[in-house]
């Protein structure tokens, strides 16, 4: 209600502007003619004159044979009483001539000024209406006004710890701020000091504003938030006299919460930088820090601010009585995310077939920003499909959306690089599953998907907090799997495995000089320190010599050759398996883990039978049947690779349709 009233303001504005500016300039002009003095006199002297008007040194009149009007102008140097007595009194006298005359009119000095007043005054509430509807409500007027945004429960959904999923140990520390809110004389009573501020630690997606809008929620008091960009400006002071006035509106309303998201904006080590540092941010800064020390221990009003870079704060803004406790949040593990996707599917019409506790298990790492934003995929792509439930195969897919991007079946690909890439995939996959540390194959596929033209995806068995030595290695020999493989069927190599080069050469040397896993060199960590403020290709420092630094060279040479090395012992000893798992892939593109692991089970069934009888009539029935049950395995293979493909093929036909 009040933008429209904002709104037909200035639109009255105008047409009142417009209305005095049609009203002051809009007269309609009379047709005066304008003569000179001299014409004047000969009409004088030739009695053509019928009536002046004088005022001033200004004459109009009218003229006798045209009876139009006319204006001429007296010089100041002329005479006037000659023209007066020769010409105009003898016919005034005679009555040819009707004179009048006006004296000068004396106009108040306060009018006079009054036309500039007044343009001077809609100039101004002009640029001020312009401003207001410009900026949204105000904010020339209050420019040092603090920009928070105040959430209180009758404006929005309120949000508590219910809410919040697989954050059980987080929302702990949170709940004695949610109880001294609610309860703080109990604490007063005891002398206990509650913390001042609270600095949620951890990476994007965690869910930390989330958090915090749950523990406002929770104690059910007004909360503030805020961005620390949203201090910063161009003109120095203005951030810090935004700092001043968000404490004085905490102040008046509380008990509340303050929430300062990415702090880092402002709260970053001051004194750091080439040329100095930034005036206003530090000022900005400076003021934060008096703020809180500022106000009293129980006040009620609580600063909870989020980071995911707290390395680069200043130490000054971490002490106690500042932001007392830090609460890390970080990625939810497999209960967590279990918890997490019923959060997220509570309003999703899901399929029966549809397992909370294998979806979690399939999505490591993965953060609950990324779990809404899969379950959302899922729903779009149910939606695509004109389906009213949500099944388990459209999340896989979706899992896989959102790792790899989506497919790009449309992408012509000719029969070569396809064959490098079947190669490829499956020097990848069987690597893996040759190894005893590597976790199992979930998905092997050669359908382009975003930047990459095909993928192995490893399904992890178990969480895990901790890398040993032997699991990198072998990271590194699976790594290095698909462009070995090329080079042993192919004879050739590709750029397709420049990024499992790269990750590899990453993973080599933090082994030698982060992790201390050299034998050679030590347990020392070598790593380069990275000067965040100077920027890291330009600062990167190196804490060790020249000497020291060839030695770390050759390590990590040699240990990938080693690798190398492996992987190709690998593949070389299970050349069949690599040419069977790449024909598979270039039939039906796609292998799932129970197809994948097929390859491997049907040898070792067949190796068992053939040592489990003495007996050579026993060893031959068991041979012929065998050989029935492997063709009736491998027709159920083909017949499950046909229904995928069939099925994909459907879908690529819908999609076009």
């Amino acid at each position: 209600m009040k933008s429209f009233f904002r709104g037909i303001s200035f639109y009255i504005l105008i047409f009142l502007i417009i209305l005095s500016i049609v009203y002051m300039y809009g007269k309609p002009p009379q047709t005066i003619d304008k003569i000179s003095f001299s014409k004047f006199v000969v009409e004088l002297g030739n009695e053509n004159i019928k009536s002046i008007h004088i005022m001033e040194n200004t004459i109009t009149g009218t003229i006798r044979s045209s009876n139009s009007q006319f204006e001429t102008y007296v010089p100041s140097v002329m005479e006037p009483d000659i023209v007066f007595d020769k010409y105009i009194l003898p016919q005034v006298e005679n009555g040819k001539i009707e004179m009048s005359g006006q004296a000068p009119a004396k106009t108040p000095w306060i009018l006079e000024i009054l036309p500039s007043i007044f343009m001077i005054l809609i100039f101004v509430v002009f640029w001020f209406v312009f401003m207001q509807q410009s900026q949204g409500g105000g904010r020339v007027m209050s420019f040092g006004k603090s920009r928070a945004k105040l959430h209180k429960e009758d404006e929005q959904k309120k949000v508590t710890f219910k809410d919040v999923a697989g954050l059980d140990e987080e929302k702990e520390e949170l709940e004695e701020i949610v109880d001294f809110l609610k309860n703080p004389k109990k604490y007063i009573d005891l002398g206990a000091r509650i913390p001042k501020g609270i600095l949620m630690v951890g990476p994007p997606g965690t869910g930390k504003t989330y958090l915090s809008k749950a523990t406002a929620g929770e104690a059910g008091v007004p909360f503030y938030s805020i961005s620390g960009s949203d201090f910063v400006e161009m003109f120095v002071g203005v951030g810090a006299s935004r700092v001043r006035d968000l404490f004085e509106q905490a102040k008046k309303n509380s008990p509340c919460i303050v929430f300062i998201d990415e702090i880092d904006a402002v709260g970053r080590k001051r004194g750091a930088g080439l040329g100095g540092g930034h005036d206003e941010r530090e000022q900005t800064l400076n003021q934060l820090l008096v703020e809180m020390d500022g106000f009293g221990v129980n006040e009620g009003i609580i600063i909870i601010a989020a980071t995911n870079r707290p390395d680069i704060l200043d130490p000054a803004l971490l002490r106690p009585g500042r932001f007392d406790r830090q609460v890390v949040v970080g990625a939810p593990d497999i209960k967590g995310r279990e918890a997490i996707f019923k959060v997220h599917s509570k309003d999703k019409p899901l399929d029966k077939d549809v397992e909370m506790e294998v979806l979690a298990r399939r999505t490591p790492g993965f953060t609950p920003a990324d779990i809404e934003n899969l379950m959302n995929e899922a729903a779009i792509l149910t939606a695509r499909k004109n389906r009213k439930y949500i099944k388990m195969d459209t999340i896989e897919e979706a899992i896989t959306k959102v790792i790899a991007g989506p497919e790009k079946r449309s992408r012509v690909i000719s029969d070569s690089e396809k064959k490098l890439t079947a190669f490829h995939e499956a020097g990848h996959a069987l690597v893996a599953r040759m190894l005893p540390n590597t976790d199992p194959v979930h998905q092997i596929t050669i359908i382009p998907r975003g930047r990459a033209g095909g993928f192995t995806m490893i399904l992890p068995k178990e969480e895990k907090y901790y890398a040993t030595k032997t699991d990198m290695e072998e990271r590194i020999i699976h790594l290095l799997g698909g462009r070995v493989a090329e080079h042993l069927v192919l004879n050739e190599i590709s750029t397709g495995a420049s990024n499992d080069l790269e990750r590899a050469t990453d993973i080599a040397r933090a082994m030698i000089t982060k992790y201390g896993m050299s034998d050679r060199l030590g347990p020392v960590n070598y790593s380069s320190s990275d000067e965040i403020f100077l920027g890291k290709d330009f600062s990167t420092r190196r804490n060790y010599s020249e000497d020291l630094a060839f030695e770390i060279d050759k390590e990590i040479r040699e240990l990938i050759e080693k690798a190398y090395k492996k992987a190709e012992t690998i593949l070389t000893e299970n050349i069949d398996k690599l040419h069977q798992i790449a024909n598979k892939l270039l039939e039906v593109e796609t292998l799932d883990a129970d197809q994948f692991e097929a390859f491997f089970t049907e040898n070792q069934d067949s190796e068992t039978e053939e040592n489990s009888g003495s007996d050579q009539e026993e060893t031959k029935e068991k041979k012929s049947e065998e050989k029935d049950a492997d063709k009736g395995k491998s027709s159920e293979i083909n017949e499950t690779a046909d229904n995928d493909s069939s099925d994909t093929r459907e879908e690529q036909d819908q999609d076009e349709d």
